[in-house]
């Protein structure tokens, strides 16, 4: 396929960005477009170089011929609707995260896969926070054994509230999912990558503390959880954590993701692209310890960037990575390296801390997913 054809279901802010990553990457072409607001139509026709079919609708966009795969990047209660049109096609599928909002859909869009015709396309997750230059040399490093087994991951985002949304959908938990899948979904989704098993149990405490307590939109108060740590178990007794806070917007590196393993630890700092890399001196001897901590001794320290990247983008070139990624596989006709089951495993996970913080306890993830899932 020497040119792909893209179809973006969604203008927003998401969309656009998906938008310039496609020109930019080249050997793309964005042949339509779908969004019932027009002023989202008519911000994302504006960065077209050769003008789309302009559709208000997903379904006339699938059904046109114009394109060989779609984005979909609406609001995250409607991709269950949209993957229920797109998954009847033939088409390459790149879907937003969160894949949905409640478990029962993500079953649903399961069977649906499995039921595409024989030569249908791939469907991918867009799950590319993997993607962003110092955290995807962390894995490598990590999955290499530069800090021998893994013991504990970490990740602190501190960061600015939500941004204004179309119709502000997404001010409530109905229409995101609760900000643990909404807005951390990547982060349980890395958890599990860089741990390479599946999480056990959750247990979590947050709430809605400062952002948005006064806002009400036709009639109902805005419910949106704003801060949070979130504590994550695993099979073989390895433990992930996340910190999490949406007031925290005079920070210097808003993400910050740790890798701790016997033998050393791995750091990843963004925006500034740094990583941090140390080893034990005497891992093995019987008092472990070496240099003393918070000395910074034997500790290398790099920034990490790729120079292919054409278009860096609010990801840090992620989405860029990601997307020369998805359409290598279209091409060469492999599986999505982020399947619609890893999708739904991370909101899972999200789905499970609000259930721990809602209940106070421990919430195991089969009470969340299906088995085998």
């Amino acid at each position: 396929m020497d040119k792909i054809r893209y179809g973006i279901i969604g203008c927003g802010s998401m969309g656009r960005e998906h938008i310039e990553n496609l020109f930019a990457m080249g050997n793309s072409q964005v042949t339509a477009i779908a969004d019932p607001h027009a002023a989202s139509r008519d911000a994302a026709l504006a960065l077209c170089r050769e003008p789309p079919q302009v559709f208000e609708h997903h379904e006339p966009l699938l059904q046109s011929g114009l394109c060989d795969a779609v984005v979909i990047a609406t609001p995250n209660h409607t991709h269950i609707e949209m993957l229920r049109s797109a998954l009847a096609t033939k088409l390459h599928i790149l879907v937003e995260k969160p894949l949905v909002t409640r478990i029962e859909d993500g079953v649903e869009l399961l069977s649906l896969q499995r039921a595409r015709p024989a030569g249908a396309g791939i469907v991918w997750v867009a799950q590319e926070y993997r993607y962003m230059p110092p955290v995807a040399e962390m894995i490598r490093i990590a999955h290499a054994g530069g800090v021998g087994r893994i013991q504990q991951v970490g990740i602190r985002e501190h960061r600015e509230p939500f941004y204004p949304k179309v119709d502000d959908w997404n001010r409530f938990s109905a229409n995101t999912g609760g900000t643990l899948v909404e807005k951390c979904c990547h982060y349980f989704n890395l958890m599990d990558l860089i741990l390479r098993e599946q999480p056990l149990r959750v247990f979590a405490s947050g709430g809605q503390r400062v952002n948005h307590l006064d806002e009400v939109y036709a009639g109902q108060r805005s419910d949106i959880l704003d801060s949070a740590y979130v504590v994550v178990e695993y099979p073989s007794g390895a433990r992930a954590m996340l910190d999490l806070c949406m007031f925290a917007e005079n920070t210097v590196d808003n993400e910050h993701i740790t890798v701790v393993g016997d033998e050393g630890k791995l750091e990843s700092l963004l925006p500034s692209l740094t990583l941090r890399h140390g080893r034990r001196e005497d891992w093995g001897s019987r008092q472990a310890w070496g240099q003393p901590s918070g000395t910074g001794k034997g500790v290398n320290v790099r920034r990490v960037w790729d120079t292919n990247i054409k278009y860096a983008g609010h990801h840090f070139g992620a989405s860029y990575i990601e997307h020369q990624r998805f359409a290598a596989a279209i091409r060469a006709g492999q599986p999505p390296e982020i399947a619609l089951e890893e999708g739904l495993r991370a909101v899972a996970t999200g789905l499970a801390a609000h259930k721990s913080i809602d209940e106070g306890r421990v919430v195991a993830l089969a009470e969340v997913l299906p088995a085998g899932l």
